[in-house]
């Protein structure tokens, strides 16, 4: 529902876009008028397509424009968000009710018609307070309102003194017509909400778009953590076989070094240490060239390790897979992600790796300087991902210190 109402994961194709138009010219031909926000909803649940372009492909399509002004007044205002068209409701209701209070100031109300046409507008404008989809916008279209009537009060008034002697009202005043509106704004969308729901009158598809609004919140927030993050999965070849017979305190000590050195060269790369499970590490990068870097370095490197902090006799090996791809991170704790498809491929790949390998997905390897090319040319293959294998060049034999 999230992406139907966004549209962000989903490109619009021609065929979408005809599809859209004729469903709403055959539902504005039943209707007999313009689309109401109802018909919108239906056109874009039917088609897919987010309600924001269902509006604004209804107002530039040719049925609409070979209509009168009037409607296309409507046409243009029922394309607007519903929030906007609460705004422009309350100013439009703030300038006849502005006009009306001038002209009974210069002319005075004898009938009491401007008086009543007034009070009119003011219904209007708490009216339409009351159907904002909250307090917040029911309070921003009564403050509008309020701030609105003064203004083009004065306005009229200061059009009248050219030819009329007239006296204004202080501008102190607007403060107070600003508040006002506010305050009745918001009083009045509170107090139609608790009618309705204790009239078990409250619209299930207003519940609905209250969901629908909740949604796209939560995915503008898990948006903005988007990140585009490469990850590496080492872990340890045959490292059963390697404990089997082996002393537990030989065990223990020569991987615990093990768990230091890489945690030691990730941090000179600039990695960050996302999690571990038994002899498996899985380090995150923001640069895949960093990633790169720090994987060849991890195999380059064992010969240290094994000369002289492996007390098992037998050498460790490293397979490390690394791919790269876009993860939501909360803050800046990446230890969070904890479910990514980027961090599952790596660990396929990091399984079909040669021992003392390093295979990079393509995705990873266009961060790479070089491409692909720079890294090798045997390639293997996981989950419908292949990657391209870096092997050393110089095949160094992995010494093993011996136990003490």
């Amino acid at each position: 529902m999230v992406e139907q109402e966004r549209g962000v994961h989903r490109e619009l194709t021609e065929h979408d876009v005809q599809e859209m138009i004729l469903l709403a010219a055959r539902l504005r031909e039943s209707h007999g008028s313009e689309l109401d926000d109802d018909a919108i909803q239906a056109v874009s649940e039917a088609t897919s397509i987010p309600a924001d372009y269902v509006r604004i492909a209804l107002a530039s399509t040719p049925a609409v424009e070979r209509r009168g002004g009037l409607s296309r007044l409507r046409s243009l205002y029922l394309s607007f968000d519903p929030n906007v068209r609460r705004y422009v409701a309350s100013s439009w209701l703030a300038s006849v009710a502005g006009f009306l209070g001038a002209i009974g100031s210069v002319f005075g109300d004898p009938s009491s018609f401007l008086g009543i046409a007034t009070i009119v507008c003011v219904l209007g404008a708490l009216w339409n307070c009351s159907q904002a989809r909250d307090s917040r916008v029911a309070s921003i279209c009564g403050a509008l309102f309020g701030g609105l009537w003064f203004v083009s009060n004065a306005a009229f008034l200061f059009l009248y003194s050219f030819w009329l002697n007239t006296d204004g009202s202080p501008p102190i005043l607007l403060l107070l017509y600003i508040a006002l509106g506010a305050i009745g704004g918001g009083v009045a969308r509170r107090l139609v909400d608790r009618s309705l729901s204790r009239l078990g009158m409250r619209d299930t598809a207003d519940n609905r778009q209250e969901l629908l609004r909740q949604l796209v919140e939560l995915q503008d927030r898990l948006t903005t953590g988007e990140r585009s993050m490469t990850f590496l999965c080492v872990d340890v070849a045959g490292s059963t076989k390697m404990k089997e017979g082996a002393e537990p305190l030989d065990v223990e000590f020569t991987f615990t070094e093990y768990h230091r050195y890489v945690e030691s060269v990730i941090r000179r790369h600039g990695g960050t240490l996302h999690s571990t499970a038994g002899d498996g590490v899985t380090v995150a990068f923001d640069d895949p060239a960093a990633a790169f870097r720090a994987a060849r370095n991890l195999q380059s490197g064992l010969i240290e390790l094994n000369t002289h902090r492996n007390r098992l006799g037998v050498p460790i090996r490293l397979r490390i897979g690394m791919h790269a791809g876009t993860v939501i991170v909360a803050g800046q704790d990446v230890q969070s992600v904890n479910f990514a498809h980027v961090i599952d491929i790596a660990a396929h790949l990091q399984k079909v790796c040669p021992i003392g390998g390093v295979a990079v997905s393509e995705a990873a390897a266009q961060g790479v300087p070089g491409g692909s090319t720079s890294i090798g040319e045997e390639t293997v293959a996981a989950q419908d991902v292949s990657a391209i294998v870096w092997r050393p060049r110089v095949e160094v034999a992995l010494g093993t210190a011996t136990s003490p």
